[in-house]
């Protein structure tokens, strides 16, 4: 009876992590489709690759969620659409979304994210016009 509750126990904490690591791609997702520069910038790293059309560059958390809110404030989003979500060989997490903007912009939308000692990060974000 022990041994089954330990691995009832181990295979629910496994499931737990691995629906816990899928929720931060609807959770990009979603704060993304909703314009909340708070909601994203939740989930930046300390510092962030922040690329808006062809303006890159290397912010805090602080800076890039007010470059967000900026870019959002211009282009209020009004839908988001995951297109493809992965992992790398290398354990990186991406995905690969297209934004639609209520000003009739398209904007394809990358993430990649990387696991950092307090959880998952994004470290880079990109919004390229299509």
């Amino acid at each position: 009876m022990k041994k089954a509750y330990k691995i009832i126990m181990v295979l629910l904490l496994t499931a737990g992590t691995s629906i816990a690591s899928l929720d931060i791609y609807s959770d990009i997702g979603d704060a993304i489709r909703s314009g909340d520069a708070r909601a994203v910038a939740r989930y930046f790293n300390t510092t962030v690759d922040l690329t808006i059309l062809n303006q890159e560059e290397v912010y805090s958390k602080a800076q890039a969620e007010q470059v967000l809110r900026d870019f959002f404030s211009r282009n209020t989003p009004k839908s988001f659409t995951m297109i493809h979500k992965g992992v790398s060989k290398e354990g990186a997490k991406y995905a690969i979304g297209n934004l639609v903007t209520a000003q009739g912009a398209q904007y394809r939308t990358y993430f990649f994210v990387k696991q950092s000692s307090g959880g998952e990060v994004i470290q880079e974000l990109r919004f390229e016009k299509q």
